[in-house]
């Protein structure tokens, strides 16, 4: 069975390689913004789902028989909901407003193949942002802008964005952007790989 992943995230991509997982690379194109406005009293994890399947419908609609790995993730810190940030400066609003504070990061994940979903699920890690001077914050974005635009939170655990961080409470594919565990066990159930 073909897996197709609807995404051009680098971080689900090196996930997916770095396990073994074989998949086609197709990012899916839909407005986000109009899958959220239907949305306005779900919980967070409950959106990122929404859109992790919706992501994965767009494109498994193009390609009747596959399977389809949609993914999203958002972040939510004392209870607003952050996008990726416009612009250098909106990025740096945000970590001003994330310092010292509690980051909830959901993360999830949708199967989806011919129409109907097959599986989703959504996690959450909760990162303590420590506090961040005006000059870490000018010094972080010259080293990551543009690199983090594409990232919710403004940040890449992977690279100098662990810097922003004093702890960490949920598991590192989460924090990546993906539930790779539970996503595996699924692939197992649905013979993409073996069990």
């Amino acid at each position: 069975m073909i897996l197709i992943l609807a995404s051009k995230s680098a971080s689900r991509r090196a996930m997916l390689d770095a396990a073994g997982v074989a998949y086609e690379s197709i990012p899916a194109d839909i407005d986000e913004r109009a899958v959220e406005a239907g949305l306005s009293d779900a919980a967070p994890g409950e959106v990122a789902e929404a859109l992790s399947v919706a992501k994965a419908a767009a494109v498994a609609a193009l390609h009747p028989g596959a399977l389809v790995l949609g993914s999203d993730s958002l972040v939510v810190v004392e209870g607003r909901r952050f996008d990726k940030p416009r612009s250098v400066e909106e990025a740096g609003e945000h970590l001003r407003i994330f310092s010292g504070k509690v980051m909830e990061l959901h993360s999830a994940a949708a199967l989806v193949k011919d129409g109907g979903c097959e599986w989703s699920h959504a996690s959450v890690a909760r990162l303590h942002v420590r506090d961040l001077s005006d000059d870490f914050i000018a010094h972080y974005l010259s080293l990551e802008w543009p690199a983090i635009s594409h990232t919710v939170g403004a940040f890449r655990i992977e690279g100098p964005g662990v810097q922003l961080f004093e702890s960490i409470e949920g598991d590192q594919f989460t924090v990546l952007g993906m539930p790779l565990l539970p996503l595996l066990g699924a692939l197992r159930e649905a013979g993409v790989l073996l069990s």
